[in-house]
């Protein structure tokens, strides 16, 4: 009727629990993922909040204001929530308990290990996210909560038991962590005794975050529609396959994306030159050139480079290459590998460097101007992991013009389109996938892509530009996660 108003929406707002956020305190993809997500998310209307553990590097980055103190089963005194306006991020709350969270080494302990009280800490971020979904702070208070991981998977018990109205969202990016910690530690937790049971957060006999997270949240969500997939297989389920198949209606896979402002070839300063899909032939080789100068690598624009840029894991497959190194340097290709992990992964490509000078170069450890040069300057990057829920080496690979080499996985099949020759005969090639995770599948890639390389440099080019232009931007991934929390709250 003419005259009648429509009602309005309320604000979709939405709190992110997360345990990293890039480019403050990182120890892997999830930190890449929160340092996006939600700031996409508020291009899209939503408004985002973030609640984070008060590490250090955060409480230096900004100025955190009292928001409020709670009473918790962790502390004695009441832990205080601050607000901080992190640079380019909405707004987050710090979970500030310095004697948590105040401590040296990585955000889960020194050096690659664990600190003994993890589940303290975690249950911690968990339970001061469930108290703003239930109004701790009366100024803002959402009606979503978006929790990352086995560090968040509390948030929706506690949610639960708190009676908050909030709704709930767990995102699985890797389901092989799942915080499993001994029974004889549930008594710290503060969960209703009842919580304790195969309908609950038990697991084998211990008590698992992400299985809490998996049972009591009202969607869940993985990183990849393939993964999404797998993870409710024995072979990839972690033994939480049975649970993933009951909860199969509630589970979608929305894929990861990249910023593209900030994974840019055409104004990256760890570059040579920058370069766009009309010059990435000539940029490409510019910084194949600075990389094998750089890493003391015989100069020689010609050869096919391939870049390893990962942690050194069984998981990620880098024990086939490593068995196949021995042949595919005999194929006349150059490889840099820039990682850390696996102390015997991390020998065996030293050695191997050390033994095939001008060919092999091994850094250890992780160099973000170094990755960036790898992606530009290589031609084909080595992503052959038995698993991957998204992965997101492949997709900076695409936006460098390093044709990815992948296994058919999780994310990896998700994005890397094989140069089949019907891929290449249409045009939508941009990598070369395999499917055994073996040495001799790997190398029968590499041959191919090799083969692609010397015979058909065309197509090699075309590829690239392919590669180049597909868009995987967290604005697909924004919209996906906007029409989820619809249905949620409306």
């Amino acid at each position: 009727m003419a005259g009648e108003r429509r009602p309005t929406r309320r604000p979709l707002r939405v709190l992110h629990v997360a345990a990293e956020i890039y480019p403050w305190v990182k120890a892997g993809g999830l930190g890449d993922v929160i340092g996006a997500l939600p700031a996409a998310l508020a291009t899209e209307g939503v408004e985002a909040r973030l609640c984070l553990p008060g590490y250090r590097p955060l409480l230096d980055a900004a100025r955190v204001s009292d928001v409020v103190r709670l009473a918790t089963p962790f502390a004695a005194e009441r832990v205080r929530i601050g607000l901080a306006h992190l640079p380019g991020q909405p707004p987050a709350y710090i979970v500030d308990h310095p004697v948590f969270y105040d401590r040296p080494g990585g955000p889960y302990g020194p050096d690659s290990g664990e600190w003994p009280d993890n589940h303290r800490r975690f249950a911690l971020l968990g339970w001061a996210a469930a108290a703003l979904a239930n109004g701790a702070d009366p100024r803002w208070q959402p009606r979503v909560i978006h929790g990352h991981d086995w560090h968040a998977g509390l948030a929706p018990a506690y949610a639960r038991a708190f009676g908050a109205t909030a709704a709930s969202v767990l995102t699985v990016h890797n389901l092989a962590y799942r915080g499993w910690y001994p029974a004889s530690l549930f008594g710290e937790l503060g969960l209703p005794p009842d919580y304790f049971s195969i309908n609950g957060v038990e697991f084998y006999g211990g008590v698992a975050f992400l299985k809490a997270g998996l049972f009591y949240a009202d969607r869940l969500t993985t990183v990849s529609p393939t993964y999404a997939r797998e993870i409710q297989t024995p072979a990839l389920g972690e033994g939480l396959d049975g649970l993933l198949r009951g909860r199969q209606a509630a589970l979608s896979g929305i894929l990861n994306g990249v910023d593209p402002a900030v994974w840019n070839p055409a104004n990256d300063a760890a570059l040579p030159r920058g370069y766009g899909v009309a010059d990435a032939a000539e940029g490409k080789a510019a910084a194949k050139v600075a990389l094998q100068r750089r890493l003391g690598l015989a100069i020689d624009v010609d050869a096919p480079l391939f870049g390893i840029v990962t942690r050194l894991t069984s998981q990620k497959g880098i024990d086939l290459i490593l068995a196949a190194l021995p042949e595919l340097v005999g194929r006349g290709i150059g490889l840099v590998v820039l990682g850390s992990g696996d102390r015997d992964l991390e020998s065996g490509f030293t050695a191997v460097a050390a033994s095939s000078a001008g060919r092999v170069a091994a850094s250890i450890g992780y160099d973000e101007a170094l990755a960036r040069l790898i992606f530009a300057g290589a031609d084909a990057v080595l992503v052959p992991s038995r698993f991957e829920p998204c992965g997101l080496t492949q997709l900076y690979a695409l936006r460098y013009g390093a044709l990815p080499l992948v296994r058919r996985t999780g994310g990896l099949a998700d994005t890397v389109v094989d140069a089949t020759p019907e891929g290449i005969a249409d045009g939508t090639a941009t990598g070369f996938v395999f499917d055994e995770a073996s040495a001799p599948a790997l190398s029968a890639a590499v041959a191919r892509a090799v083969g692609v390389y010397h015979g058909d440099r065309a197509t090699w080019h075309c590829m690239m530009r392919q590669a180049m232009t597909r868009d995987f931007s967290w604005r697909q991934a924004a919209r996906q996660y906007v029409a989820l929390y619809r249905e949620l709250v409306d």
